[in-house]
């Protein structure tokens, strides 16, 4: 067959073995021959994060381990970013996709303080841009494949915490888990709620620790080092490293499973 002469339905159509470009559309000269690519599916990723409010401010915690499929590859990673003093971000799922938000962040935190004009991110308002971000990409096919929690501090001294995932459903809540932990850790945290509404910074913080406990013990993409935000109206600090106060004893009473 002579491919030279194309039938007049195959007009302005792609030439054999070519792709097709549609009308309306811009080929860009470095966009490659084969298409434009998606993330098919998450390669380095990280686990749950867990945000829970306490008397007086919210603490969100994330482990450190980023993993290469069903290998523990990068142990010291970060998923919690410091927006501001009074913001802070955590973020499970693909962590190129996490690097890419928490790039754009930075940049518009940066941007905002140019003005000068005495006004910045609250964790409502990053929340509030984050869903549209996230359902603008689902909307176009391109998700970033990330469950993110925003906690903080509101102008009038209240606290804040809510969540949005990669399809843009966003809420908020007392107590949230993504990831693992929204099986293993939530009912938990609800659980201790229940029982005291109103929980102290230390009560807080054993919670946490109780649940990253379980989410080791259970969660086989977790590890024993998490980070640990708590967020106050005097301010914003972050523990980089706190560990996992875990007991592998019962392993040794195990036998005739070999």
């Amino acid at each position: 067959m002579d491919f030279s002469e194309t039938p007049s339905f195959w007009e302005n159509g792609p030439a054999p073995g070519q792709l097709h470009n549609f009308p309306g559309c811009k080929k860009s000269s470095s966009q490659p021959d084969f298409g434009r690519q998606r993330t098919q599916y998450p390669t380095t990723t990280g686990t749950s994060v867990l945000g829970v409010k306490f008397d007086g401010g919210i603490m969100i915690a994330a482990d450190k381990l980023g993993s290469y499929g069903s290998l523990a590859r990068f142990r010291g990673v970060s998923r919690v970013m410091q927006v501001n003093d009074v913001t802070v971000m955590a973020a499970g799922g693909d962590y190129a996709d996490y690097q890419f938000l928490h790039d754009i962040i930075e940049q518009r935190v940066i941007d905002e303080e140019c003005l000068d004009d005495g006004f910045s991110y609250t964790p409502k308002a990053l929340h509030s841009w984050l869903t549209r971000v996230m359902y603008n990409r689902r909307s176009r096919f391109n998700p970033l494949w990330n469950s993110v929690i925003i906690g903080g501090m509101e102008k009038d001294g209240s606290t804040y915490l809510g969540t949005v995932n990669m399809i843009g459903i966003a809420f908020k809540d007392d107590v949230i888990a993504t990831g693992f932990g929204a099986h293993l850790a939530l009912p938990m945290m609800r659980d201790a709620l229940e029982k005291k509404p109103n929980l102290n910074e230390a009560e807080a913080k054993d919670l946490i620790a109780r649940c990253m406990t379980v989410l080791f013990y259970r969660d086989a993409r977790s590890f024993d080092q998490y980070e640990l935000a708590v967020i106050t109206p005097g301010g914003t600090e972050i523990v980089s490293s706190v560990s996992v106060k875990s007991n592998w004893d019962i392993g040794h009473q195990i036998a005739g499973y070999e």
